[in-house]
């Protein structure tokens, strides 16, 4: 982690330390002697520390993971004018019938790093005529200007880009997620933010339909002729990092119900790819996933949109020939990144690794902008 990255850091978990918390460790070897005399009173205590270490706990690996993953890069100046050369639809021309496509960040951070920039970007640009929704939690609402921060200026020259407040209560009114995010206490689930995407993702999908991808996409063409469609991403296990499906859809609505029903948010993956697992078979219904079409849902294989799996995810940051490039993604709509583990490994810019070729092939302009803030820190560097 960057020097500042640790001291910015640091410092904020001294400012945030709620004073109570400072005296826990007296707290704690008063506990047995409490728990024989005032037993309502330990437990009061007891409850009072736990939410205060899930407070904490969660609060830390945000700010964590804001530093690791480029979300404070500086904010510079851009300018659109040699940044945008894509085709725009004919005047007249009828919008496209797959729906807008749809990114969401759950957290409240408004700094987005290069990866959401180029993950909107190259949908942007392989989908001129079609609306690229930015919904984020860390817009107010009703508030129409967006944050100064160079990712927003980059992507505000594309013209099918909008950038709007995730409203989470409208989002989920009217579907049986509802009374789930409505519990006070479920923000205090280890792993609240990654699940509320889970809930996101498939109410987008049956409420409005189009295209759903996670901020950690690079999509490389159009994904419009993949309706009612997920992608395997192992064996035997399907990923809601990508969804295209029509609204209503039968099975989005199973997937809903089998959050509420099924609901456990504190096992990592069940309310995401277990959970699209699980309605996958019964909806067949077969044992073994494949790639195959069931009652018009389509699992499609592997090297659709997960080509590197998240187990070979080094494989991005060694150089690839552009030989190995072509074969790699012949079959290919869009590759998976893997932020979850790729985040702390720095990518050299320029180089021949995968993922900046991916970079400079379909996000230049997020590339442009990369290229000059490392040669800036290489310069302030001398």
């Amino acid at each position: 982690m960057c020097l500042v990255c640790q001291q910015a850091l640091a410092g904020e978990r001294m400012l945030r330390v709620p004073n109570s918390l400072l005296k826990l460790p007296r707290v704690l070897l008063k506990l047995p002697r409490v728990l024989l005399s005032h037993k309502h009173r330990a437990l009061s205590i007891l409850i009072f520390v736990l939410v205060s270490l899930a407070y904490l706990t969660l609060h830390w690996r945000i700010a964590e993971d804001s530093c690791s993953s480029g979300l404070h890069d500086p904010p510079g100046p851009f300018s659109c004018a040699h940044s945008v050369p894509f085709p725009l639809p004919h005047a007249g021309e009828p919008p496209p019938a797959g729906g807008n496509v749809f990114f969401v960040e759950t957290s409240e951070r408004a700094a987005p790093g290069y990866l959401f920039s180029c993950s909107v970007e190259s949908a942007a640009r392989t989908h001129p005529g079609t609306r690229v929704v930015v919904l984020l939690r860390g817009l107010a609402k009703g508030n129409a200007s967006l944050p100064k921060h160079w990712a927003f200026s980059l992507l505000s020259c594309f013209p099918n880009v909008e950038i709007r407040p995730l409203d989470l209560p409208e989002l989920f009114s009217g579907t049986p997620l509802k009374k789930w995010y409505l519990w006070p206490l479920r923000r205090w689930e280890p792993y609240f933010l990654p699940v509320l995407s889970d809930a996101c993702r498939i109410v987008l999908m049956w409420k409005f339909g189009g295209i759903y991808l996670d901020t950690d996409f690079i999509v490389l063409r159009n994904l419009q002729n993949l309706t009612n469609s997920l992608g395997i991403q192992s064996e035997d296990e399907l990923n809601g990092a990508f969804l295209s499906f029509k609204p209503k859809h039968k099975f989005m609505e199973l997937c809903m119900k089998d959050f509420v029903k099924n609901y456990n948010g504190w096992i990592w993956g069940h309310q995401g790819p277990d959970l699209l697992t699980r309605v996958f078979k019964k909806w067949c219904p077969i044992r073994t996933i494949r790639s195959m079409s069931c009652r018009g849902v389509r699992a499609l294989a592997p090297e659709a949109v997960y080509p590197i799996p998240w187990q070979d995810w080094k494989k991005l940051f060694k150089a690839t020939s552009a030989s190995e490039l072509h074969k790699l993604l012949k079959n290919t709509y869009a590759v998976h990144i893997w932020n979850q583990m790729s985040h702390r490994t720095r990518l050299e810019i320029p180089s021949q690794a995968l993922l900046a070729q991916l970079y400079s092939q379909f996000c230049p302009a997020t590339y442009a902008k990369m290229k000059q803030d490392s040669q800036e820190r290489s310069r302030l560097a001398k």
